[in-house]
């Protein structure tokens, strides 16, 4: 077989060779670019990691530094040759023949062509013959096919550097710490230098690169004078140790992760998955202003709460039209030991914050209406487990109040008294349709379902919120884009998603209307409470157990907003309160959303009642329970007087008890105190008191009452065999452990005794240390 055969063999392949369109289209980073509506970088996430690549860089944004570094180190004659530099070929062929060490003859326009085609790859014994040819024939194809600058552009694109680092942008960024077209004479030589020995040792790459530098010198000047080999030295060594180009980087990494799993409709992204599968650049729904003052708003509060144990936060902001996410901020970030754990899809219990659920839907169903008149008062509710007493934010009992000031307020007991009527299976499923699935059934978690002891993610919370904002319509959420619901950037929908009913309309504006009155919460929260707003909003705060989870959750016009502050170890806050905890971050974030746009409250379903209400007298007091006003209803529910009525009936058991009446349609019959005389009514003997952690220490008080029979009589009470006080109720600050609490008589003879256990109040006994910080 001729040459000339043999040439005509490798020159099909070399025919083959893709154009640098393709070259550039097939180009795939190590990373994916997340970006928010704008168009701006939100995150750079790794998303291949077998290989470090970065950006593909066009030729102008190289550095000429760097251009005329590799130049002269790779291929001096590389702008007059036609591919293959002959003369080096001469010469390198006849140093061989004499075993003299001469500089190879591969241009950079051969070893592009090796990049392109693994035939022509040099393996650990180089390249033989036939790859030699090969690779000869196709750097004459690209030559005459590629113009020198996309020549050129690819190779600093494709050319592996050092370790996993390919191409320039991901070797500039990560040993210089700067973009490929800021690279100075320096950091140009020591990139030249590595693309010859991609592994070599740091004082073999600072003595090339000293060679570079020299030849990189004006003719004028004398090059040894000039370029300190010795510094250039200690340059290398440091540069070839820095790792400046993080894996991820950017202000919302776990919307990252997220966005991606959407993208590709599967459950998560393997990190060595195939380069093709993953997109070099995601669109998100996400506001870049917004996520980036979510994100500080956060970390600033966070860093104001140090020392209350307290390092771990998420913020989550809902188009209320669309279900766009607008901001996903995940984690603290470097405050948190976790940072990897993302806050908005975490399952943690959110307190108080089902509650809104439980009242809309007693008032869907008619068993209640925001005027109605629940009991707020000592409860012992037998399950199959024992007692379930429930305690209120400051354990103080309020005794009869409104639905609206028992929501507004966020008070347990009547929160507890209404899912007694609802039934635990009911709320299950009402919460399952406003998004909210829980993993077990109503039944397993009983009445502590009222004060949501079950586990739910932001996400799912936060889009629940949503539903209310909407008139009790549903909908998921959405992060990525969609041309049918956005018209530009920051711009209103142009339609709205499809919604299912999950609430009845009226009684989710009702619920939106009460968490909105900053009267009615002022019972517990004040009237310069944080959540209230210069526009109209409407919010709740919710604490688990154990101060474990802090959370605000609430909407505007437009806008839901939620936010969750916590440990992601679990580890209870210290001293973390309802509005001291999520509530700033909630109120900087709507704030910030309302800088420059109104909110306005919902205009009320067609049909809804709106009418004057008057509440009759306590049975302490000839005022009035609570003010009079104009109140929303249900049509059909309305009623001008809200009262109370008491009787007495006779029990099976040694106490008498009273059943008070309520003179309002929607409310059911509901227990009152022991009647029986000297006799300990609350709490029962052999009570385990969990303490609410959503409540200031000071504030927290555990009610003894005695039967009302028993009012007149000179009663004192003590515990632990000292002095508490005297009357038929007193008020105890709890102090964890057990305890003997005795009611007696003026002789101090002991008329009732009963043992209970205090756990979580985390208060200590008078003259003990404070277990809190």
């Amino acid at each position: 077989m001729g040459a000339a055969t043999v040439l005509a063999c490798w020159a099909l392949p070399a025919a083959a060779l893709p154009a640098f369109d393709e070259v550039r289209a097939d180009f795939r980073p190590s990373d994916t670019l997340i970006l928010s509506r704008e168009g701006e970088v939100l995150q750079r996430l790794r998303t291949d990691a077998t290989v470090r690549r970065g950006q593909w860089v066009p030729l102008a944004d190289v550095s000429p530094a760097l251009r005329q570094a590799l130049v002269l180190s790779e291929d001096k004659r590389f702008f007059e040759h036609s591919g293959v530099d002959w003369r080096a070929a001469t010469a390198a062929a006849w140093g061989n023949l004499w075993n003299q060490r001469t500089r190879g003859a591969s241009t950079i326009t051969m070893q592009l062509a090796g990049l392109l085609d693994g035939d022509w790859r040099q393996g650990p014994g180089g390249r033989t013959v036939p790859q030699k040819l090969g690779q000869t024939v196709a750097a004459q194809v690209l030559d005459r096919r590629w113009r020198k600058d996309q020549i050129l552009e690819a190779y600093l694109n494709l050319v592996p550097f050092r370790g996993e680092l390919v191409g320039i942008d991901a070797l500039a960024r990560t040993l210089f710490g700067k973009a490929a077209h800021a690279l100075n004479d320096r950091e140009a030589a020591v990139a030249a230098a590595l693309v010859r020995a991609p592994n070599a040792r740091p004082a073999l790459v600072a003595q090339r690169a000293c060679g570079v530098l020299r030849d990189m010198q004006p003719p004028a000047t004398t090059g040894a004078a000039r370029v300190d080999c010795e510094a250039l030295d200690v340059f290398a060594s440091a540069a070839l140790q820095r790792r400046a180009f993080d894996a991820s980087e950017g202000v919302a990494p776990h919307l990252a992760r997220y966005a991606l799993r959407q993208r590709a409709g599967s459950a998560s992204i393997a990190a060595g998955q195939a380069a093709a599968l993953v997109p070099e650049r995601v669109s998100t729904t996400l506001r870049a202003p917004l996520q980036r003052f979510a994100v500080q708003s956060l970390q600033q509060h966070l860093r104001e709460l140090r020392g209350r144990n307290v390092e771990d936060g998420a913020v989550l902001v809902l188009d209320n039209a669309t279900g766009e996410v607008l901001a996903w901020v995940g984690s603290s970030g470097q405050l948190s030991q976790a940072s990897e754990v993302d806050g908005v899809l975490a399952a943690r219990q959110p307190g108080s914050t089902l509650k809104p659920f439980l009242y809309a839907q007693a008032i869907a169903e008619r068993r209640l209406t925001a005027a109605s008149l629940v009991d707020d008062s000592p409860a012992q509710i037998s399950t199959a487990s024992g007692l379930y007493i429930p305690q209120n934010y400051d354990r103080q009992f309020k005794g009869w109040v409104s639905v609206r000031t028992a929501l507004a307020a966020s008070l347990n007991v009547p929160a507890v008294r209404t899912l007694v009527m609802v039934t635990p299976d009911a709320f299950h499923r009402q919460l399952a349709a406003a998004g909210m699935p829980l993993r077990e059934t109503g039944d397993y978690f009983g009445y502590s379902l009222a004060l949501g002891s079950p586990e739910v993610p932001l996400l799912h919370l936060t889009n629940a919120y949503r539903t209310l904002a909407n008139g009790g319509r549903a909908s998921p959420v959405a992060v990525l884009p969609a041309a049918s619901r956005v018209a530009r950037a920051g711009a209103a929908p142009v339609t709205a998603p499809p919604l299912n009913r999950a609430l009845a309309a009226d009684a989710a504006f009702i619920v939106g209307d009460i968490l909105a009155d900053g009267n009615a919460r002022a019972r517990t929260f004040g009237t310069d409470s944080v959540l209230a707003t210069r526009f109209w909003s409407a919010v709740k705060t919710g604490t688990s157990k154990d101060m474990r989870d802090n959370w605000a959750v609430g909407w505007s016009a437009r806008y839901t907003v939620g936010v969750w502050v916590g440990n992601a170890s679990g580890a209870a806050m210290h001293d973390v309160s309802g509005t001291s905890g999520a509530a700033p971050v909630w109120a900087a974030v709507m704030g910030f959303l309302h800088a420059r746009e109104p909110s306005r409250a919902p205009r009320p379903p067609t049909g809804l009642v709106r009418a004057p209400v008057r509440f009759g007298s306590g049975a302490d007091s000839p005022q009035p329970l609570e003010a009079a006003r104009d109140e929303w209803f249900v049509p059909g529910t309305q009623q001008a007087l809200f009262a109370i009525d008491s009787i007495a009936i006779q029990d099976d058991s040694e106490r008498t008890v009273a059943l008070k009446r309520l003179k309002n349609g929607p409310t059911a019959t509901v227990a009152a105190p022991d009647v029986s005389g000297a006799r300990i009514t609350a709490p029962a003997a052999g009570s385990v008191i969990a303490l609410d952690p959503d409540i200031p220490p000071a504030s927290q008080r555990l009610q003894f009452v005695a039967g009302s029979a028993a009012a007149g009589a000179d009663l004192r009470w003590r515990i632990g065999g000292k002095p508490l006080g005297r009357g038929a109720r007193v008020g105890w600050l709890p102090w964890p452990g057990r305890h003997v609490v005795q009611l007696t008589d003026g002789q101090g003879r002991v008329l009732d005794e009963i043992r209970i256990e205090v756990r979580g109040a985390g208060i200590a006994a008078p003259g003990l240390k404070s277990g809190r910080s």
